[in-house]
């Protein structure tokens, strides 16, 4: 028997060359340790430098923002690309629980809208920079080849999982109704996009009397979505006075049940 490869009972094996196979395992846990620790101190800086210097900052101008090297920053992340693409991934993993933890509160479908429109403007607004950096795609700068649009991963990941939440108080409220599945699947995705796009456009207006605060501009999102502009059709000049109507039970309807306050 080679005792110097096998070890004593209770002891770790060793490798051809005598050293015990736990010491390797334990040295590169700690290098992986290491390497995840330095990554996610390298994204904290990159948000912070984005934050200060506007989205279309450079890796070159994120890296002496950060007090490090451009090469560091391709060393751990590939490209500018790869590098939102790691943002993004906390930055919206971060207001996906935001918006999360509000809809779970709300007591009705429509509040539950409210909650998360209202969240999603919250988290956007508090870093508009940050924000667009990690929703669009930006090339590389001159030294990163082959970019790819990595942020797309992780956008898409977000608003499938936020149509998902719309999708849920959307089932509890039509029930069995006739066209439940075509609402919950075109509906939700749909909102979506109204409510990034809003958003956006929201976010890049400059600020003016006539901008909406971001509570009146959720409150317009989430009336949009659950009611659409008839209100604001019926109510033009040249309109004719409102008839009394009904929605259709093929359609979904979010107005608000007479339980719940205004």
């Amino acid at each position: 028997m080679n005792i110097s490869q096998t070890g004593l009972p209770g002891e770790p094996a060793a490798d051809a060359g005598g050293t015990p196979a736990g010491s390797v395992d334990g040295r590169a846990s700690r290098w992986q340790s290491h390497r995840e620790e330095r990554r996610r101190e390298l994204i904290k800086a990159a948000r912070k430098a984005v934050h200060g210097l506007g989205s279309d900052a450079s890796m070159e101008e994120i890296a002496a923002a950060a007090g490090t090297s451009k090469s560091v920053f391709y060393r751990y992340f590939g490209d500018k690309a790869g590098l939102q693409q790691a943002v993004g991934e906390v930055v919206l993993s971060q207001m996906q629980r935001r918006i999360q933890e509000a809809a779970q509160g709300a007591q009705t479908p429509r509040e539950g809208l409210f909650a998360m429109v209202s969240a999603y403007l919250q988290m956007a607004e508090t870093s508009p920079n940050v924000y667009t950096f990690v929703t669009r795609y930006t090339p590389g700068d001159a030294g990163a080849a082959n970019s790819t649009v990595a942020t797309t991963g992780a956008l898409g990941h977000f608003f499938a999982a936020v149509s998902d939440m719309i999708a849920g108080p959307m089932r509890s409220h039509l029930g069995d109704s006739a066209g439940r599945e075509a609402a919950i699947g075109y509906w939700p995705n749909a909102a979506i996009g109204l409510v990034r796009n809003a958003g956006e456009q929201w976010l890049a207006s400059p600020p003016s009397p006539a901008k909406p605060d971001q509570e009146a501009m959720a409150r317009q999102i989430t009336d949009w979505l659950c009611l659409g502009i008839a209100p604001a059709l019926r109510s033009g000049p040249n309109s004719p006075a409102p008839e009394p109507t009904s929605a259709p039970t093929s359609a979904p309807t979010l107005s608000e049940p007479k339980k719940e306050s205004t």
